[in-house]
């Protein structure tokens, strides 16, 4: 069952690619990303909401008008509203006291802002991941390509020493230990390209993209990630700057202080003036009158909610100091990460790879003409392919832990 799922993983990822794909850098994909990402799309309504909210908030209230008039006058009638009847005409208009319609637009104010600080931190932790997937995609296509050669390679091997296994020159060992190796190889690429597929599945969603992407990668952009002067307490005050989650934070403080404001005033009660007209029914006719409404404050002054939003502030504050405690410890692990990385890097020769290629270009004929043994060979052959494995997934993860300290500042430190 597990080589028929290889060779059905093999075809359907042959066709993959013979489809249009969308080649695309780094920067492009960032340019497409923003554009396309339909949760950037979904969370940019939050703040046209958020907007909307504090336009309601600035506006002032509706001015109330009731009329009354006879419905029916035993001597006259019904609706006995002429000159000689009745009828009655008021209007009132609310007049906030303590600023609070100020207060609370105030407050509006500041949640517009959060909810603009909670798109930046989307479009940060989204393309943390955009990113990271990119680069890895870019590492294994360069492992699948080692893969497909020496699968290719293999096989002419392999053909070849069946037939000089039917003259009877070689033993059915040697073949069948050849043909181990070559499904060996076979099912390393099937797992890989499992990754691949899981890949394509996230990068086509965070694109938006009906079709494959084929992530395109030069040489400058690997280079350009360098630590180069960047220290630790330069990289906090960065992250203190500009994290839009720090900045969530500190608007929830201040959202919880302008509350607390806003409470206060809702203590002091709102006055309702209004004037009135009565034609008949008073104790003079045509009687004009002006009227005041106020709520007595005797039992309800709001006690409740001033407390809850004076314990608010508490809250959102600590909540606050321990978020700015996560950022600083976030960047130190950060930068730790990117140092233990770049060193191991490093340690890797220059040449390392082209030495190996030069050597595995001559390892074929050598076995081939019997220089070398078949345990040599297929020795040779796995720590090669394990060593090439390795070199790329230590690129990719070097370009991660990079993409992690950018995320853990806020910020593109490496352009």
């Amino acid at each position: 069952m597990r080589i028929y799922l290889i060779g059905i993983l093999t075809c359907i990822s042959s066709s993959l690619w013979a489809q249009d794909s969308l080649r695309l850098s780094i920067r492009q994909a960032d340019s497409l990303f923003l554009k396309n990402n339909l949760e950037l799309l979904a969370e940019k309504y939050q703040i046209d909401i958020a907007k909307s909210i504090e336009i309601q908030d600035k506006l002032w209230d509706n001015p109330n008008v009731s009329v009354e008039v006879s419905a029916y006058n035993p001597s006259r009638g019904f609706f006995d509203v002429g000159k000689n009847g009745q009828k009655a005409i008021s209007i009132q208009q609310m007049i906030t006291r303590a600023g609070k319609r100020n207060k609370q637009v105030a407050l509006d104010v500041e949640s517009t802002r959060k909810s603009e600080y909670q798109f930046f931190d989307l479009v940060r932790t989204l393309k943390f991941d955009l990113r990271q997937i990119f680069f890895e995609t870019h590492f294994l296509e360069q492992t699948v390509t080692l893969l497909d050669n020496q699968i290719g390679t293999l096989n002419t091997t392999v053909a070849a020493f069946d037939k000089e296994y039917t003259r009877s020159n070689i033993s059915l060992k040697e073949v069948v230990r050849l043909k181990a190796l070559l499904f060996q190889l076979t099912n390393d690429r099937a797992n890989i390209l499992f990754e691949l597929s899981e890949n394509q599945r996230d990068l086509r969603t965070y694109l938006n993209s009906d079709l494959p992407v084929k992530a395109i990668v030069n040489s400058s952009d690997i280079t350009r990630y360098q630590i180069g002067n960047y220290d630790l307490a330069s990289l906090r005050d960065k992250a203190v700057q500009s994290r839009a989650d720090l900045k969530i934070a500190q608007s929830s403080s201040k959202q919880a202080e302008l509350n607390y404001t806003l409470q206060k005033s809702l203590a002091v009660p709102n006055i309702q003036l209004g004037a009135v007209y009565d034609q008949a029914s008073n104790y003079t006719n045509n009687y004009f009158g002006v009227s005041a409404t106020m709520d007595l404050p005797f039992f309800n002054r709001n006690q409740g909610n001033i407390k809850a939003a004076k314990s608010n502030i508490s809250y959102y504050k600590t909540a606050e100091k321990a978020k700015e405690n996560s950022v600083s410890n976030e960047v130190d692990a950060a930068l730790q990460k990117v140092k233990v990385a770049e060193n191991a890097y490093q340690s890797v020769e220059s040449r390392f790879t082209d030495q190996f290629q030069l050597l595995n270009k001559g390892i074929y004929d050598n076995f081939q003409k019997r220089n070398i043994t078949l345990l040599e060979f297929i020795d040779f052959i796995e720590t090669y392919n394990e060593s090439i494995r390795e070199f790329n997934r230590l690129q990719a993860d070097r370009i991660k832990v990079y993409e992690e300290l950018n995320f853990a500042v806020g910020e593109e430190l490496f352009n």
